[in-house]
């Protein structure tokens, strides 16, 4: 009853409140409005429009569901599916009209049905939510629960970037006989463990934490939040949806400052943010408190991501990007389904690599800018491709598409052109080696650092003072979602940074012969700290003859992690460590008169969290020290850069 009359009084101050909070909103987009309304009515010219359903799971959870399909079908109809956690309530509470539908309006028009749904614990989905939205049983038996209605045909594929795209691997592994095609594009986020890679979906790199999930959480744990009582109807549903649809009305946040709070685990406090799975105990299936967890700690196998123990056996398109946050575990997990799953089902895996931020596919233009350098045209029919997948898949229609479908089409960047190969990295690709050499002076890039073809006899290590309470600052790179705390994409290096001593730069001469790097980078150092722990980090850049130096990749590794993931192992002052960062992946032509360059330091912040240096938990410190650190290059120590290159011609 006291909830009740809770729900009362929040709908009376709702309503008292309201016409002050219509004047508050800027003008509706007339034209905008007018569009939408058109789609709209269209689609329920077109469709059975059935919106607010609350799909039931198997533990009494109801998550809300949209669902769009053909009014005058004459058979069972297939069906693309997309699970998100966010907000696709229909209706623009804001411009007072139904929200985008081209999608469902296409979908509905080709024959298909349409299902939208929220997570669990997002907007008017019950339950609590957990990253990743465990228990991955809820995409099963929302997989079942449509392939059993009687306008199905049994078929199901599903679709979405980022979020909406990385819950699709832990569910194929459950193999439901529904899940027919699936096409994950951004989704490194769903990939726990596969191969070298520990990421945790994308959590880590290397054991460091990438500090984007903590901007990212910010808006999405949103544990306490208000509910409507378990018998409202889908009618009352559906009527309160145009009134409003539970989204946050958080603060806006300055993430460049945020971040760079200590201690870590207390960033949400400091800014009065949501409590939930980042650093507080909530009762969630994988038991909360992320910023606690080690790279192998048990919590991450009890959620919704994929591992590499896991089966899987879905077709799938694979949507990747060379500046998005996770290419290499991307690319590990398209060579792991080659490798793994049942020969039709690996036959039928594909990779798309395009030059551009996260989830920036369909923005390339005819001159695609991605941070600071230009791309050339890297557009790429992503919507005739689609289709054509999930016809052959879902619908059975023969349409040729396999037949031209290489395994492979990636974009090379510098020559700014898309390529195709059978694998990845391409067939016929070698590792070339170069070594790190100097005269102990390679700070800054006015340094003596170089890249050379043989390791020097002798050891004239660089050395470096890094000062956890002085990173270096991130610029460009491969990232998303940190607000205004990075810049993302390829960017000048070191035009801020150029007089900063603990940034060693080493580089190859000019090359004479243009030289295509495609596939894996790896980076083996020879290193010594008197510290117990420290970073090391690393940044693969393109120089141009008249300076410019763009960066392609890069990554990082906590020395304590060096030995492997499940297990801590501090350092010796003294004593020199064979340590390896990546690999890292590119597809980049390196011009004639161009140079091969990489950066290396033990920060990159806020795109990874600072290692305090102390040996200790990291997370839970406010003070760090200053490690005293070196990198050693000898025929003793060949700290070594490992390309892979793809011999020239190719046609």
């Amino acid at each position: 009853m006291r909830s009740s009359r809770c729900l009362l009084l929040a709908g009376i101050l709702v309503l008292a409140f309201a016409p002050a909070l219509r004047a508050q909103r800027s003008a509706p987009d007339t034209a905008l409005v007018r569009r939408r309304w058109q789609t709209e009515r269209e689609l329920q010219s077109l469709a059975v429009v059935e919106r607010k359903f609350m799909m039931p799971m198997r533990d009494g959870v109801r998550l809300a569901t949209d669902i769009y399909r053909p009014k005058h079908a004459t058979a069972a109809v297939p069906t693309v599916f997309s699970k998100t956690p966010y907000n696709f309530n229909y209706w623009d509470v804001r411009n007072g009209a139904p929200r985008d539908l081209s999608v469902a309006l296409d979908y509905v028009r080709r024959g298909y049905a349409y299902v939208e749904q929220n997570e669990r614990g997002h907007f008017f989905s019950e339950g609590n939510y957990d990253i990743l939205g465990p228990p991955r049983t809820d995409g099963y038996d929302a997989l079942s629960w449509i392939a059993a209605q009687p306008w199905s045909n049994g078929r199901v594929g599903t679709i979405g970037c980022s979020s909406t795209a990385e819950w699709q691997m832990g569910v194929a592994a459950l193999g439901n006989p529904a899940f027919s095609a699936m096409i994950a594009q951004g989704f490194g986020a769903g990939v726990g463990r596969v191969g070298p890679y520990y990421e945790q979906g994308n959590w880590y790199r290397g054991g460091a934490v990438q500090m984007l999930f903590i901007a990212w959480l910010y808006g999405q744990q949103n544990q306490v939040r208000p509910m409507f009582p378990p018998g409202t109807t889908q009618e009352e549903l559906v009527r309160v949806s145009k009134s409003f649809d539970l989204a946050q009305q958080a603060p806006s946040v300055d993430w460049a400052q945020a971040l760079r709070h200590l201690p870590v685990q207390d960033i949400y406090r400091a800014l009065d943010g949501p409590r939930g799975v980042f650093a507080d105990s909530m009762p969630v299936p994988t038991g909360g408190r992320m910023i606690q967890r080690t790279p192998n700690d048990s919590a991450w196998y009890r959620g919704g991501l994929y591992h590499d123990d896991m089966p899987f056996d879905v077709p799938a398109l694979w949507f990747m990007s060379w500046y998005d946050v996770s290419t290499s575990p991307n690319l590990a997990m398209f060579n792991h389904a080659r490798k793994t799953a049942s020969p039709e089902v690996a036959d039928r895996q594909y990779a798309i690599i395009a030059p551009v931020l996260h989830c920036s596919y369909t923005r390339a233009t005819e001159n695609t800018i991605v941070g600071e350098r230009s791309m050339g045209d890297a557009r790429w029919d992503y919507t005739s491709l689609t289709n054509a997948w999930f016809d052959l898949l879902l619908k059975g229609e023969p349409n040729g598409l396999l037949d031209t479908l290489p395994k492979v089409r990636y974009f090379t960047m510098g020559s700014n052109r898309w390529q195709s190969s059978d694998s990845w990295p391409p067939r016929g690709a070698r590792p070339v080696s170069f070594f790190l050499a100097g005269e102990g002076n390679a700070n800054t890039v006015h340094g003596d650092g170089r890249l050379t073809a043989a390791a020097p006899r002798t050891d004239r290590p660089d050395r470096f003072a890094y000062d956890p309470m002085d990173p270096v600052s991130s610029y460009g790179g491969n990232v998303c979602c940190t607000g205004n705390a990075v810049q993302g994409g390829a960017r000048v290096q070191l035009r801020q940074d150029a007089a900063r001593a603990d940034i060693l730069v080493y580089s190859t001469e000019p090359l004479k012969e243009g030289m295509e790097v495609s596939g894996p980078v790896e980076l083996k150092l020879f290193v010594e700290s008197d510290a117990r722990d420290t970073d090391f980090t690393v940044k693969l850049i393109d120089v141009y003859p008249d300076g410019r130096a763009y960066n392609l990749d890069e990554t990082i590794q906590r020395m304590r992690y060096r030995v492997g993931y499940d297990r801590e192992t501090r350092m010796e002052p003294g004593k020199a460590y064979p340590v390896t960062l990546g690999p890292m992946n590119t597809s980049n032509f390196f011009a004639p008169g161009h140079r091969i360059r990489i950066e290396v330091s033990s920060s990159n912040f806020p795109r990874f969290d600072r290692n305090l240096n102390t040996g200790g938990r990291n997370y839970d410190e406010s003070t760090g020290v200053v490690a005293h650190n070196v990198v050693h290059h000898s025929r003793a120590y060949p700290s070594e850069l490992r390309v892979t290159v793809v011999p020239e011609p190719r046609k």
